[in-house]
């Protein structure tokens, strides 16, 4: 398992995940400042949901780019095989490689990538062996993300939204 750093130059998948760095970066902005200060100066939220939020969005991002960097497990260019194992492995026949059995060759890559999963354009890379955790992180954090913000957008308008009206 290695922690090498892996770039793949694909202008769908840099589309993709500046469309995301955008949105994450124009939340990151928008909610504190419509729902998480005003609330905050009024009393209606204490310091720690502000705080909460910011973590889940750094965490978000870091993950976003930790699985876009991460190396998915791409096959070597000369493995080394041991003799006990050679029926285990076999030709790539899009790279003439050998490759594990259960290695796949992305088309987007250009590479085999050990147990790859799936090529995925909103990280711009291959989730495979190597990076899977990763990109389970990723969706883990980015569901915990989004929840939060559906239910700050919930409690704006329809819990501290009323309280406004009533002030006035």
């Amino acid at each position: 398992m290695g922690r090498r750093i892996h770039f793949v130059v694909d202008p769908q998948g840099w589309c993709c995940m500046g469309l995301i760095i955008f949105v994450w970066l124009y939340n990151t902005i928008f909610i504190p400042k419509v729902i998480l200060f005003p609330h905050y100066e009024e009393g209606h939220i204490s310091v720690l949901a502000i705080l909460c939020y910011y973590f889940c969005s750094l965490f978000c991002i870091a993950s976003l780019l930790r699985a876009s960097v991460a190396d998915p497990g791409k096959l070597p260019e000369n493995p080394n095989i041991p003799i006990t194992e050679r029926e285990y492995w076999e030709l790539c026949n899009k790279c003439n490689m050998m490759r594990p059995k259960r290695s796949h060759h992305c088309s987007r890559c250009g590479h085999c990538v050990r147990r790859m999963d799936h090529h995925c354009p909103w990280i711009n890379n291959c989730v495979g062996e190597d990076n899977h955790w990763l990109f389970l992180q990723l969706c883990f954090y980015t569901q915990i993300l989004s929840s939060y913000t559906l239910i700050l957008d919930f409690c704006h308008y329809y819990y501290f939204f009323p309280l406004k009206k009533e002030n006035w």
